[in-house]
């Protein structure tokens, strides 16, 4: 009988995090190992699952379903494709790290921190590979509630109003996205999210559906100017909650981008294409200089984060101006937009990480009141300059290839598109250079700067575990791209063919 991998990664860390939580005042169990564990086995399950992918076409793969509600087809039905196999493992991958990275700086109700954390995972896992579109709709609204938790209690300074704004936002959003689903299933007989692709959508409702996707996807991205929640909930989130916010939560918007819009709606996605790239822009462009004036180390690379997500949305509607194209030429941006969601995980968790790890040892993120960090912790100054470069996008780090392929996608779309994309490489360089100038190099302002201990055991791990993956993907992206190939193209198949009737 063959193990069903994608319900394990769901249910596992669930019920281990139900697990973890109910015995959280039991000294003999001891709770740190016990996710650590947990997590682990994910990471080994997700491996196995990538091995077993078959690349050379693209079905979905490892589907499940059981009946739920079948009367109005409504069931538990779970299936991974070449794209979302992609992001199951970046979920267990960046649990896991974060556990390790966090051994030691929760310091109260640590079984309830640990626990929300591995159900964190599980409801993501189950936003990524269900086929169902009420189903998907529970797991995508039921990780409001672990990450609301983790900022509202473990987190710093104005946590309960971060929590709160973080919620309000992206509960409207969600709310619009319901309705479309509902729509959707009553005139298609049954919420399967396949059957949705060849549905016969009218040019109104179409606009219509997209408007409500995109208000949900766009506030989860978050792409200009629903973004004013991010910086909050970022400031505020424990290190390894603003990990995950930006490692995997961000790219759910954009996925549902993937899993919705292009496909289900694709002439209102030619519709609106200029609008949506002119957003995508300002976010690139607009935002960056945002970042260049932050004096608050996780402001700045939360707004970093907002502008290179502005990528992932150019990538996804820039095929829509690349008319006459071959679908290889179009597949180029979206490849190139997955690589920065994937890449973006990486880098933007271990700089979330690094300003943690200082956080913990000097109580603050302000750039004014930190310098010469080098002189006493050169291992994290030399592993954060590795992110610092990557973040720039310089070539030999994963920062660089998918932002490579979407600036020269838009070459072949627009120049004008191209000229502005571009200039993220000189302003990302500059705020994130001068970001680590000023806290790195220099004479330290204080006693206790100069006392600061190196980063060692799990922090280091964790350190060399996501500079490993940075490099990796820099010098070799081959797998990534290979695996996700004929997906984007079928992607690409469905998005490019006009569903009025």
């Amino acid at each position: 009988m063959d193990i069903p991998l994608l319900s394990v990664l769901i249910w596992l860390p669930i019920l281990g995090g139900v697990f973890v939580l109910s015995t959280g005042n039991i000294k003999q169990f001891d709770n740190r190992k016990i996710s650590m564990l947990i997590s682990f086995i994910t990471v080994l399950l997700s491996l196995s699952l990538y091995s077993q992918y078959e690349q050379s076409h693209h079905l979905w793969q490892f589907k499940e379903i059981l009946q739920w509600i079948p009367r109005v087809g409504i069931n538990y039905e779970l299936g991974v494709d070449g794209i979302s196999i992609l992001f199951v493992m970046l979920i267990c991958f960046m649990t896991f790290v974060t556990i390790l990275a966090t051994w030691n700086s929760i310091n109260h109700s640590v079984s309830q921190y640990l626990a929300s954390m591995l159900i964190l995972q599980g409801l993501l896992v189950g936003v990524f590979s269900s086929l169902n579109a009420i189903l998907f709709y529970i797991f995508w609204e039921a990780t409001l509630i672990p990450m609301y938790l983790i900022i509202g209690i473990w987190g710093s300074g104005n946590k309960i109003y971060a929590a709160q704004k973080f919620f309000i936002f992206t509960f409207f959003g969600s709310a619009l996205f319901l309705a479309a689903l509902i729509y959707l299933g009553v005139i298609n007989n049954t919420f399967n999210m396949i059957s949705f692709y060849s549905l016969k959508l009218e040019f109104f409702p179409q606009l219509i559906i997209f408007i409500a996707f995109l208000l949900g996807f766009a506030i989860k991205i978050p792409m200009w100017p629903v973004h004013t929640w991010l910086p909050h909930a970022h400031t505020e989130a424990p290190a390894g909650g603003s990990v995950i916010l930006a490692a995997v939560l961000l790219k759910m918007g954009a996925y549902g981008f993937l899993r919705f819009s292009l496909p289900i709606v694709p002439d209102a996605c030619n519709f609106f294409a200029w609008p949506m790239i002119i957003l995508s822009l300002i976010a690139i462009v607009y935002i960056a200089f945002v970042a260049l004036v932050q004096n608050d180390l996780k402001r700045l690379i939360a707004y970093s984060s907002i502008s290179h997500m502005g990528f992932v949305t150019l990538g996804c509607f820039l095929i829509f101006l690349m008319y006459g194209e071959s679908i290889s030429a179009k597949a180029l941006g979206l490849e190139g937009a997955i690589i920065i969601m994937i890449s973006h995980g990486f880098i933007s968790g271990a700089l979330f990480l690094g300003v943690g790890f200082i956080y913990d040892r000097l109580h603050t993120r302000s750039i004014k009141e930190l310098q010469g960090i080098a002189n006493s912790m050169p291992i994290f100054s030399s592993f954060f300059m590795l992110f610092a470069l990557a973040n720039i996008g310089v070539p030999g780090t994963s920062g660089f290839v998918g932002e490579f392929m979407v600036i020269l996608s838009a070459f072949q779309a627009n120049v004008w598109i191209a000229f502005f994309a571009a200039s993220t490489l000189f302003l990302s360089a500059a705020y994130t250079l001068w970001m680590y100038k000023r806290v790195i190099f220099g004479v330290a302002k204080s006693d206790s700067i100069v006392a600061l201990a190196d980063i060692h055991g799990m922090e280091l791990v964790a350190f060399i575990l996501l500079a490993f993956m940075v490099i990796w993907i820099g010098f070799y992206p081959a797998p990534i791209i290979e695996i996700m190939h004929t997906s984007i193209g079928n992607l690409l198949s469905i998005a490019s063919t006009s569903k009025i009737v």
